[in-house]
């Protein structure tokens, strides 16, 4: 049977952090992750660019760091508006950005939903302001925001939801995670899921140029003493080299190079992957203990059912 793909997505648009101290973090987002600062504003939000985006990540004071909402770029005022229709339909009670936050967040008409089964919050939007500028990488060649991955109790729940309420496709399996692409957007993963005890943060990755970015970030990072958890390493599901570190709050940041594409149609399906550390890491590399130990989930889904 012929799959009926609900509404189409054009990426990953943007993740938005809780932070304990927004001018320390807005130090090490600008000048050791490479983002451009593009504004903090009179809320003490501060908002960084990789792309031509007026964001495409924003932290947020607050004394519990975390994620606090990703949001997802569509298609068009279209599939916006057929996305909203689907999940009105799906009793996913979608709410209104207000014009306020939207004049602060430089967006057209968005729309949030929780996600039912780790709390996260999820934005949906089709316009952004687009920076005249283009974004000109610096130390470290970031071609964009690439994805947000998150530790999830209900790891088969959570993806039920995004493929069937979502529209999202699973690209790997391995376990009960799963490597997940917002269609029909290419990329291996816009958004992942790791089985963990706790609904938190796993990662926020950047994808970068080349394999030089890796190796020259990593002596960069070490140089600036900031902790380096996982890798260089190369990951089996995406085929990416990779390089993990901590943000001051202690949450994972990574770099990455390359990453499986997949076509629109007749794309390959998903595969059962080895449940072996070589799948992670084909270089053989472990984690330190503190890799994606930190980042807790804004908790909304409380709020919305008050």
């Amino acid at each position: 049977m012929e799959e009926i793909f609900m509404f189409r997505y054009k990426k990953i648009g943007y993740v938005a952090l809780n932070v304990s101290d927004v001018d320390r973090s807005t130090d090490f987002y600008d000048k050791v992750v490479g983002l451009q600062h593009v504004e903090k504003n009179r809320n003490g939000l501060s908002f960084f660019r990789c792309s031509n985006d007026h964001h495409n990540v924003i932290l947020y004071p607050s004394t519990e760091p975390g994620i606090k909402r990703v949001g997802f770029q569509m298609e068009n005022d279209k599939q916006l508006d057929i996305a909203f229709s689907e999940f009105v339909k799906n009793g996913l009670s979608p709410k209104e950005v207000s014009h306020a936050e939207l004049k602060e967040l430089k967006q057209g008409r968005s729309f949030r939903i929780v996600e039912p089964n780790t709390g996260l919050e999820l934005e949906f939007y089709s316009k952004m302001m687009y920076m005249i500028k283009d974004f000109v990488p610096r130390h470290t060649k970031i071609q964009h925001l690439g994805h947000v991955v998150l530790n999830a109790t209900d790891v088969d729940s959570t993806i039920k939801f995004f493929v069937e309420k979502l529209n999202f496709i699973v690209s790997d399996h391995l376990g009960e995670n799963a490597w997940l692409r917002c269609f029909p957007n290419p990329y291996h993963h816009s958004f992942a899921l790791i089985k963990n005890t706790e609904n938190k943060l796993h990662h926020v990755n950047f994808m970068v140029k080349d394999i030089d970015d890796i190796g020259i970030a990593r002596n960069r990072i070490l140089n600036g003493e900031v902790p380096i958890v996982f890798g260089p390493g190369r990951h089996e599901p995406s085929e990416s080299i990779f390089l993990y570190f901590l943000d001051p709050d202690g949450m994972t940041m990574e770099y990455s190079f390359g990453m499986e594409e997949f076509p629109e149609e007749n794309a390959r399906d998903a595969r059962l992957l080895e449940p072996s550390p070589w799948t992670l890491d084909r270089w053989g590399g472990k984690p330190n203990p503190q890799f994606a130990s930190k980042g807790k989930i804004e908790e909304l889904l409380n709020q919305t059912q008050k």
